[in-house]
């Protein structure tokens, strides 16, 4: 991974950016309450005074601009994409506008009379002080949901099921060795299907679509919410081979690979699908695996 890779779209759906940023509202509201008693010069507090005024107000501005800055991202991811580094940079911009926002209701507060603070607060120091605590909790919060979101994504989709290792009365056979599972983010099965059923995998956003034949001979697809590198990751060592960024072909079902102008392609010998490519990426892995089949 580099800082100029595409964030992963599951991180930035609709669903999951408002997850976050209650998350996060969450976590500083705590974050605040733990450390506040041990920061000198903080004019944090709920009650009558006056600085409950200048609290909620610095609350309220700085959860809009979280949710503004988050809504940006939304509508950037959508519109082609953004980088690891843009991210980091916005999530950046968010805590020097909130430490701005900080020091700015701090001195005004304590030129009015509406804070009482120890002495004359210096605008630099401020600044300094609520940035690191900004860039602590807001890193913390974003971390923390970008990694739990990571493991829903890889977790609860795909699954391999190896019949070999069954212990039964009755005589496995081989087309039965290997099934794929398809679950829902609920746990529930969806699909169960033989690898020998399967022709190709193909990435379509944040969806695979698996195309396979049913018990009838005819050539069906299931969609289901996944990345095509967990596929990767989950059936390294099957007939399942990586062959182009978007797709992955069961090399048993090959019926000719032919080298064209643009490179391979390989032909399933059904004329409901396609000619799949073979990017130079993956040309010699498919070469060695259809030639050992």
């Amino acid at each position: 991974m580099s800082f100029y890779d595409q964030l992963p779209k599951y991180i930035t759906t609709r669903q999951r950016i408002m997850s976050t940023v209650f998350f996060t509202a969450f976590f500083a509201v705590v974050f605040q309450l733990l450390t506040v008693p041990f920061i000198r010069n903080t004019w944090f507090h709920i009650g009558s005074s006056p600085s409950t005024v200048l609290t909620l107000l610095f609350e309220v501005i700085s959860l809009g601009v979280v949710v503004l800055s988050k809504r940006l991202i939304f509508i950037a991811q959508a519109s082609g994409g953004i980088t690891y580094l843009n991210y980091g940079l916005r999530s950046f911009g968010e805590a020097v506008v909130i430490s701005s926002l900080y020091t700015f209701l701090t001195i005004e507060g304590y030129d009015y009379g509406l804070l009482e603070l120890s002495g004359a607060p210096n605008g630099f120091m401020v600044f300094i002080g609520s940035f690191i605590f900004c860039v602590l909790c807001l890193g913390f919060s974003y971390v923390v949901t970008a990694q739990y979101f990571a493991i829903m994504d890889k977790n609860n989709t795909i699954r391999l099921m190896n019949y070999s290792s069954v212990v039964t009365d009755t005589e496995i056979l081989p087309s039965e060795e290997q099934k794929i599972t398809l679950y829902d983010d609920a746990g529930a099965l969806k699909l169960a299907v033989s690898i020998n059923n399967i022709f190709y995998i193909e990435s379509d956003d944040n969806y695979i679509k698996v195309w396979y034949s049913d018990a009838s001979g005819a050539v069906r697809q299931y969609m289901l919410r996944c990345r095509l590198r967990t596929v990767e990751e989950s059936f390294s060592g099957s007939d399942l081979v990586r062959c182009h960024r978007k797709y992955i072909v069961n090399i048993k079902k090959a019926e000719v690979l032919r080298h064209e102008k643009d490179g391979y392609v390989i032909d399933l010998g059904l004329s409901s699908i396609e000619e799949i490519p073979v990017s130079k990426t993956y040309e010699e892995s498919v070469l060695s695996k259809f030639n050992s089949r």
